[in-house]
This record gives structure tokens, sequence and C-alpha cells, in this order.
């Protein structure tokens, strides 16, 4: 008698059903790649425009501090009011103007500056236009938010900075997060 060789229909089931747990497991591991690089851009971007803002700031210290040099040997107190602040549930003031093509490129004056930054923003942040007046604000702090409420208290030498934009509902990893649908970068600076 001679002896059979070859695979029975159980194992290539059973190799079928393993390659396919491996795909399948695969594929979910890459969509989750993308979700977390994507979330990864957008944080980015947030850090970067930040990082902008701070240096518009330090370019324009008589409208951040009472008192600069040479008045006094280093800058003194931030300043109460400022075109750069802003409240949450507010507006900037004076209100951002209307950009014409190219006024960005040398921007001559610190509100066209920071107009110029706010364009940047709802640019580079998905839907950062309509979350602008409740999620994004500038505003003295003389301690830390630890929630989604901002302390602008008006006090203190400590910029408070929130930046939002919209992702996919529930995927935002800060649980800061004033909701499912937003996703915020928060930082505190002296100056």
């Amino acid at each position: 008698m001679k002896k059979q060789s070859g695979f029975s229909l159980i194992e290539v089931l059973v190799t079928m059903i393993l390659v396919t747990t491996g795909v399948l497991g695969m594929v979910a591991m890459q969509s989750r790649s993308i979700h977390y690089t994507q979330e990864s851009v957008q944080r980015n971007a947030a850090v970067n425009l930040t990082n902008q803002l701070i240096e518009v700031l330090r370019a324009n210290p008589g409208l951040i501090f009472d008192d600069v040099p040479p008045k006094q040997p280093a800058s003194s107190d931030l300043k109460a009011d400022s075109i750069f602040y802003k409240a949450k549930g507010s507006d900037f003031s004076p209100s951002p103007a209307t950009l014409t093509a190219g006024a960005c490129v040398a921007p001559s004056t610190p509100q066209k500056q920071r107009d110029c930054w706010l364009e940047q923003v709802k640019s580079q942040l998905p839907n950062a236009s309509a979350l602008l007046n409740d999620h994004l604000y500038i505003c003295r702090s003389s301690e830390p938010t630890a929630t989604s409420v901002p302390k602008c208290d008006n006090k203190g030498s400590t910029l408070e900075i929130q930046l939002a934009w919209s992702v996919k509902k529930g995927t935002c990893p800060d649980d800061r997060a004033p909701n499912e649908t937003t996703c915020i970068y928060r930082t505190r600076i002296e100056l």
C-alpha cells in the first residue's frame, strides 16, 4: 500500500484562518497608524503655530509689557490689555482685518502680524475657523488650567495659549479636550 502525502482539508482551513486573522490584524494596525500620524501632524502644526505667535509677541514687547528697555533694564509686568490677548468666547480686539493677497508676505504692523498668524491657524488646523470663538484663547493666567475652562484671571506674568481643531469623534488623546470632536494644544509661557 502506497502512503499518501499532502495536506488535508482541515489543515488548509486552519492555515487560511491563521493567515486571515494575521491580515486583518495588520489592516487594523495600519488604520491606527494612519490615525496616530494624522494626530501627530495636527499637534505638530499647533506647536509650530504657538511658537510663531511667541516670536511675534517677543518682536512687539511694547504691546505686551508695561515697561520695556531702555526705560527699564528688563521688561516689566505684562500689560492688562493687548491686541494679542483673546478671552475664551470672545474675539480679538480690534477685530481681525480682511487680508488681501500678499499682505502676509511681510506684515508691517503688529495687528497685521497677529491677523496673518490667525490666517495660518485657520488654514493649518482642521475646522479651526469654527472653533476660534469658543476654544482659542491667549490670556494672562496666574495658575495652570487643569480643566477645559481657562483661568484667564488677568494676573501674573504667564501667558496661556490654547489652539483647537476638529477630529473624528472620540479620537483626541487629550483628556482636557472640551468635547469628543475637538482636540486642543495648550501651553503656558513666561516671556
